[in-house]
C-alpha cells in the first residue's frame, strides 16, 4: 500500500510540473523581474522638449592687471550645451557641457511655468544648479555654482537655442574664421639697429597663426597623404585633425580648439568622447597627422588685441 501510495504522489507532482509547463505558468525568476520591472515603469512625458540646447554662458569674472596688479570685473561669454534626455512626473535626466567638461544633471520640471531646476552631482569644484525657463526652442535662465568662492564666476546666465546635432563631413571652419591662436603666446627676443647702428635687443610676444590650407584639407572626406601635409604648420595639422572630432560634436578642453569652431554655426558640443564614432577613413588620417604633428613647427606672427 505504501508503494502504492509514493507513487501516486509522484505522477501527480510530474503531472502538476507538466501542466505548469504547458501552461507556461512556470516562469523563471528573470522573467518575473523582467515583467515586474515593466510593469512599475515611470511613463516619460514631453518628448518633445528632448534634445540640446546650446548657446551662451556669461558672468562676470575678476581679472588681474598684469602691469599695475590693479584687479577689476569684466563679462566673460562661454559656450555650453544643456542635453534633456528623459522627462518624467517627477524627474528630469540630462547633461550639461562647457569648456570639455561634461556632467550629469538632474532636477524637476514645472509644466506650469515650462521651467526646469537642474542640479550637478556636487562633487567637482565648478558643480551648480540651473534655473532655466522654456520659450518656444530657446531656454534662459541663470546658474549659481555650489561653491561660489570656488569659482571665478558663481552667478552666469544662459542664452540658448534648441539646435539638432548632425554629423556631416562637408563641415568646415568658416572662410572669415580668425585663424590665430591667442591663448599659446610665445615670446621672442629681437634686435633693433637704428640709423647711427646701434643695436638693442627687446622682447615681443607672437601667437601662432594657421595658413589658409584649413578651408582645403578636408579629412573626413579625403584620404591624406604624407605629401598633403609635410609641409603644413603644426597649427594647421591641429586644426585640420580636430576638425574631425568637432564635426562628431567632441566637447573640447582646449580653449585654442574650442575657439576656432565655435566661429562655425554648426558646431555642437555633444560628448566628450567621440572616439568610436571615426569612421576607419578619419582615423587613418588622425594617426597620420598625429605623426607629423609631433615634429611640425609653428609660424608665429606679431598681433594686437
Amino acid at each position: 500500500m505504501k508503494t502504492l501510495h509514493y507513487t501516486l504522489i509522484s505522477l501527480l507532482t510530474v503531472s502538476l510540473i507538466s501542466c505548469k509547463k504547458d501552461g507556461k505558468t512556470n516562469e523563471s525568476p528573470k522573467d518575473s523581474l523582467t515583467a515586474k520591472k515593466d510593469s512599475v515603469a515611470i511613463p516619460e512625458i514631453h518628448k518633445e522638449y528632448y534634445g540640446v540646447y546650446t548657446g551662451d554662458f556669461a558672468g562676470m569674472e575678476k581679472v588681474v592687471d598684469d602691469v599695475d596688479g590693479t584687479e577689476y570685473e569684466e563679462n566673460f561669454y562661454k559656450k555650453i550645451s544643456i542635453k534633456i534626455n528623459r522627462i518624467t512626473k517627477d524627474s528630469v535626466y540630462g547633461q550639461s557641457i562647457v569648456n570639455g567638461n561634461q556632467r550629469p544633471v538632474r532636477g524637476v520640471f514645472n509644466e506650469t511655468s515650462k521651467s526646469f531646476v537642474l542640479d550637478e552631482p556636487g562633487n567637482d569644484k565648478t558643480d551648480g544648479r540651473f534655473e532655466v525657463k522654456l520659450n518656444g526652442d530657446s531656454l534662459t535662465g541663470k546658474w549659481n555654482a555650489f561653491n561660489k568662492k570656488a569659482v571665478k564666476a558663481p552667478l552666469k546666465s544662459l542664452k540658448l537655442i534648441k539646435k539638432d546635432f548632425v554629423y556631416n563631413p562637408n563641415f568646415m571652419l568658416d572662410p572669415d574664421s580668425n585663424l590665430v591662436d591667442w591663448n599659446n603666446p610665445k615670446d621672442f627676443v629681437e634686435k633693433y639697429t637704428d640709423s647711427d647702428g646701434k643695436t638693442e635687443s627687446y622682447t615681443t610676444s607672437k601667437n601662432r597663426v594657421a595658413s589658409d590650407a584649413v578651408f582645403k584639407l578636408n579629412a573626413s572626406k579625403q584620404k591624406l597623404s604624407e605629401k598633403d601635409i609635410k609641409n603644413l604648420r603644426k597649427l594647421d595639422m591641429e586644426i585640420i585633425k580636430n576638425s574631425v572630432f568637432a564635426r562628431h560634436g567632441y566637447s573640447f578642453k582646449k580653449e585654442t580648439y574650442r575657439d576656432f569652431f565655435e566661429q562655425t554655426d554648426w558646431y555642437i558640443p555633444v560628448s566628450n568622447n567621440v572616439d568610436n564614432e571615426l569612421s576607419p577613413l578619419e582615423k587613418d588620417n588622425v594617426a597620420l597627422l598625429n605623426r607629423f604633428i609631433k615634429y611640425a613647427e609653428d609660424k608665429y606672427d606679431s598681433f594686437g588685441r
